[in-house]
């Protein structure tokens, strides 16, 4: 097999194992109408099915980073322990519990396994893409996350009167056969560093040592304040806009437009994204989402009133545009600190990323207490806005692409 099929292979079964990894993140979301039915719990208390998810995150991110596991051990090991440990507790969610407290605690453990599978994937992505096709690369990973991040939301939809430990158990399935794949066959490429790192908290840190590490993470965070809100809310904000209209609410139809706003139009974005900031530099890609994405902020109260196709093109714009600069500051990165420590670099920029998202997913069903959800996103458009200068000021900082290749470089064998 040429150096080339053997890196396409690879990066593909990376996207596989994201797609089918991440599809138990937001399962407990998907049928959190259910869950709330059967145990009679609140909107407001309801939101920890997902919120648990982002601390649990954050806790295994925290000690992944600090003990710098993503560049310790071989990274297909810790991801595929991460999809078995995510797919177990989803599994046994689905199987054993009978209320609210027992699913945060099993959705907490979620998101601590979660942390070994998504970080350590851009680690191993960004062992087999050279500079120059990066953020190609992660583009491709981070559709691949978005693309299973939506997945509950359609299986939800086509599978309206199914119990709903049915539909979390079929995610949970599907998680475990990421496990499988990554453990099979998943494999480093020829730009992991040589030598795994012996564990020193300043690694962890390593991503706000200097400017153009510490700006790409400031543009994360604000990326990040919209994001995992908008993903968690949109199904709602949907129905509360048919409802207004006295049109269909059907889960079928919540579930399609979702998946399609998350899934379909994020995986388009994210290669979109991708493919921009190795064209035209890292910055100007990730400004031009972010300015897309906070329009989209602005223009919610007033879209809110509208119905059909218009609404279905709104959404596949604010989709796109919100999740197209992620892949972008894992590149930035990526490609700004030791290349020994990516993997602990990219663990403390998500791990941060992520408690942020904790935040406003509770603020936004506040905001719609107070004034409505044709208002309630809102709140949601300083994110884009800091981001969007964050990116701006590190432009042109070592280049469009931060990094230089060399004729002689290993990069170099990865593009034939």
């Amino acid at each position: 097999m040429t150096n080339r099929a053997r890196k396409w292979r690879q990066m593909l079964l990376l996207a596989a194992v994201e797609v089918l990894g991440l599809t138990v993140w937001f399962s407990a979301t998907a049928v959190s109408p259910a869950l709330q039915a059967e145990w009679q719990i609140g909107s407001l208390s309801a939101v920890w099915l997902t919120a648990s998810v982002q601390v649990g995150f954050v806790a295994g991110g925290i000690t992944s980073a600090l003990l710098t596991l993503g560049d310790r051990f071989r990274p297909q090991l810790v991801m595929g322990i991460s999809a078995f440990g995510a797919g177990l507790a989803t599994a046994i969610l689905a199987l054993a519990a009978n209320g609210l407290w027992q699913a945060i605690v099993l959705r907490f453990l979620t998101g601590v396994f979660l942390a070994g599978l998504y970080p350590i994937g851009m680690k191993v992505m960004s062992s087999w893409a050279s500079p120059r096709q990066r953020g190609t690369a992660f583009g491709i990973l981070l559709g691949a996350l978005t693309l299973g991040s939506g997945m509950p939301h359609l299986i939800s939809g086509l599978a309206e009167g199914l119990p709903w430990r049915l539909i979390l158990l079929i995610a949970a399935c599907i998680t475990l056969v990421a496990g499988f794949i990554a453990l099979a066959w998943v494999r480093p490429g020829p730009l992991a560093a040589a030598k795994t790192a012996r564990p020193k908290i300043s690694h962890a840190w390593a991503g706000f040592s200097s400017r153009s590490p510490l700006l790409a993470n400031l543009g994360y965070f604000g990326h990040m304040w919209e994001l995992y809100a908008l993903w968690t809310w949109l199904p709602t904000f949907l129905l509360m806009s048919h409802r207004a209209h006295g049109g269909g609410t059907s889960a079928i139809q919540i579930g399609t437009e979702s998946f399609i706003a998350i899934g379909v139009a994020g995986l388009a974005g994210c290669l979109l994204g991708g493919w921009l900031s190795d064209k035209v530099g890292r910055s100007a890609a990730a400004v031009a989402a972010l300015v897309v994405s906070g329009l989209c902020c602005l223009f919610s109260p007033l879209m809110y009133t509208v119905t059909g196709p218009i609404m279905l093109v709104f959404l596949i714009i604010w989709g796109s545009s919100a999740i197209a600069d992620s892949g972008v500051f894992s590149t930035s990165l990526s490609e700004s600190v030791d290349a020994r420590y990516v993997g602990t670099a990219l663990t403390a920029q998500t791990t941060v990323g992520y408690l942020i998202t904790v935040t406003t997913i509770q603020i936004v069903p506040l905001a719609a207490n107070l004034t409505g959800w044709q208002f309630a996103f809102l709140i949601l458009a300083p994110g884009p806005v800091v981001g969007a200068i964050a990116m701006y000021l590190r432009r042109g900082i070592n280049s469009s692409h931060d990094v230089s290749v060399t004729p002689d470089s290993p990069e170099q064998s990865l593009n034939r």
